[in-house]
């Protein structure tokens, strides 16, 4: 089971990170990638918490308690699991402009994107919940795509920034009721 799992993991990564490489996906991917990064996903959810309606505010409070609680997780895990990442590991890999010196696994930008989105979905109309989640999947994808993870890295991240940021929601709906 877990030599089919690494198998499908590289096959995955190669098709990401070398058969679709194009200039085009370097342009969408280089920019999607931050979406992921601290600087945005803390920028997002102050954004959302200064200028939200008065339905938002909670949302936005959520959005960084998931992105906080999301963190704590990610970097216990890594120093758990010690992967290394994809491009220390593998040849031939395109990577992009900054080689990370931390673990793999989970990815941490995917976490990030996620923990973020997950509480604004209980609010958002179905369009913008679909566009969120499209930009989450991609931040994900960018992250295999540039050589930093592998997909269960970013599969794993995605699980534990929903997980975060619905046990957010969940807890702070059951606190709020009591």
């Amino acid at each position: 089971m877990i030599k089919r799992l690494q198998s499908f993991d590289h096959r995955v990564f190669v098709w990401c990170n070398q058969t679709i490489s194009n200039r085009a996906f370097d342009r969408l991917f280089g920019g999607i990638t931050h979406l992921g990064g601290a600087t945005f996903t803390i920028l997002s959810a102050l954004l959302i918490a200064w200028a939200a309606f008065e339905a938002w505010d909670i949302t936005a409070y959520q959005s960084a308690i998931a992105l906080t609680v999301s963190h704590l997780i990610v970097v216990l895990i890594k120093k758990i699991v010690r992967r290394d990442r994809p491009f220390r590991v593998l040849e031939q890999v395109k990577i992009g402009n900054f080689p990370l010196k931390d673990y793999s696994f989970p990815s941490g930008h995917t976490t990030a994107i996620f923990a973020v989105i997950t509480p604004l979905l209980f609010l958002a109309s179905p369009l913008p919940t679909i566009l969120l989640i499209i930009l989450a999947v991609l931040v994900g994808l960018s992250r295999i795509y540039w050589g930093y993870h592998y997909p269960t890295d970013c599969l794993a991240g995605s699980l534990i920034g929903f997980g975060s940021g619905w046990l957010v929601v969940y807890l702070m709906h059951v606190l709020g009721n009591t």
